[in-house]
């Protein structure tokens, strides 16, 4: 180990912090001869100049100590499930939550969730952590306190594990993923990597297959519309991660490279599901991935809707073929909307995008009832004929109007084969295996 370094904070937003509601609470540990620093990733962010999203706080006191403290001062405790891990939440004049951990070491841990016993030794409790610049305390008078070089770290763009990597990746294999999502924050090139811990993930990859999918996609999302994801992605497939992630055994990262590349040149900005689409060469696929990491219906769809319509589709009025799909989709309008709009900027087509979303869909004017007060048969025939005149009124450019439309159902009647008769049999999809 390294001994600790000190340095003040001269972040702006560290004041911002220092509310009267935490000088309380800060008071209140002082008085009982306990100590409460800032820790992990709000020091971070204040240290890169950034306003923290969340504030945790940790402590010498244990949560049995906490708990007669608060009590003592009359101070609402709420959730009381973190207690396990040794975290308290305190309200402090019923306007800001305060949640507090005690010191740590991880006993035993499975790879996924560790058995902790409480420590008042703080370089201890740094070392369980992930990152050197994620093992930082910061005391409330402003005072880094620094035990694993994760300022200097910081400050050169270095992405390093807290002492061997292959201990911290084995205590919880998420890690692997959240070196990358924080590569992609933290480093200034897309692939600056310590050979070291690449070694360690390439070993330890296996271990990821007992994370669960949810945990998984939360960090591919982030891995996924952050700095260099397509030189992450591709770089976390040659570590042999894929297999354990979902991914395809033969992902198509030709086309992966060239979505990617193409996002960078145009400054596009896809959906993280529609970047990752471009791994994938079939729907089955796709439905393999959601069966692993259980994505969202949205988003799997997404994908689905992708790996469908990325190819060319040629019209001599090259919107066409997105309107049509749109007047055809059964799903939500905002979602089918979504998904074209996604292929367009997958395909770099950003004109037609922009052409797209100014588009007000029509509303095809001809119902099941205009058919049946015209004299045609309910069942599968009315379904031919309405499908006929929705084509006829989307070859006209949306312009037929329904007094026309009513007009051509005697024709279309007399001309309905029995061949289109069975073709309006519903196709039924692969649907992936529920859980």
């Amino acid at each position: 180990y390294r001994t600790m370094s000190t340095s003040m904070i001269a972040s702006p937003h560290f004041r911002e912090i220092l509310t009267p509601e935490l000088n309380e609470l800060s008071n209140l540990f002082h008085k009982n001869n306990f100590e409460i620093r800032i820790a992990g990733g709000a020091v971070r962010d204040l240290l890169q100049g950034k306003a923290p999203s969340d504030v945790d706080f940790a402590t010498t006191a244990t949560p049995e100590q906490m708990k007669e403290m608060f009590t003592k001062e009359n101070i609402r405790m709420i959730n009381a499930l973190g207690e396990k891990h040794g975290t308290i939440t305190a309200r402090i004049q019923d306007k800001i939550n305060f949640e507090v951990t005690t010191l740590r070491i991880d006993k035993v841990t499975d790879g996924r969730r560790a058995e902790v016993e409480f420590t008042q030794d703080w370089k201890l409790d740094a070392n369980r952590r992930d990152l050197t610049f994620n093992s930082m305390f910061l005391g409330l008078d402003g005072t880094i306190y620094d035990y694993f070089n994760g300022e200097d770290d910081l400050k050169n763009h270095r992405v390093k594990f807290v002492g061997n990597p292959v201990t911290r990746i084995q205590e919880d294999f998420l890690r692997i993923l959240r070196y990358f999502r924080f590569y992609g924050r933290i480093s200034e090139c897309p692939n600056q990597h310590c050979q070291e811990t690449l070694e360690a993930i390439r070993n330890n990859a296996k271990g990821l297959e007992i994370v669960s999918g949810e945990r998984i996609w939360s960090e591919l999302k982030k891995i996924l519309v952050g700095n260099f994801a397509g030189e992450l992605t591709l770089r976390m497939i040659d570590l042999g991660l894929g297999k354990y992630i979902g991914l395809p055994d033969e992902p198509d990262t030709e086309q992966f490279s060239m979505v990617w590349n193409r996002c960078k040149e145009m400054n596009i900005r896809l959906e993280p599901q529609s970047l990752l689409a471009a791994l994938f060469k079939s729907e089955d696929e796709v439905l393999k991935l959601h069966d692993r990491l259980r994505l969202s219906g949205l988003e799997r769809d997404n994908m689905l809707f992708i790996v469908e319509h990325r190819n060319d589709k040629p019209h001599p009025v090259r919107i066409r073929p997105y309107q049509y799909l749109m007047v055809d989709s059964k799903v939500k309008p905002s979602s089918t909307r979504l998904f074209i709009s996604e292929v367009l900027k997958y395909r770099g087509e950003l004109d037609l995008e922009k052409e797209f979303m100014a588009w007000e869909p029509p509303k095809f004017p001809v119902t099941g009832h205009h058919l049946k007060e015209n004299g045609c048969p309910p069942g599968k025939v009315m379904s031919v004929v309405l499908f006929k005149l929705k084509e006829k009124w989307k070859e006209s450019n949306f312009e037929i109007d329904l007094e026309k439309l009513i007009e051509q159902i005697p024709g279309i009647l007399d001309t309905i084969s029995i061949k289109e008769l069975e073709e309006m049999k519903p196709k039924k999809r692969k649907k992936s295996k529920e859980r």
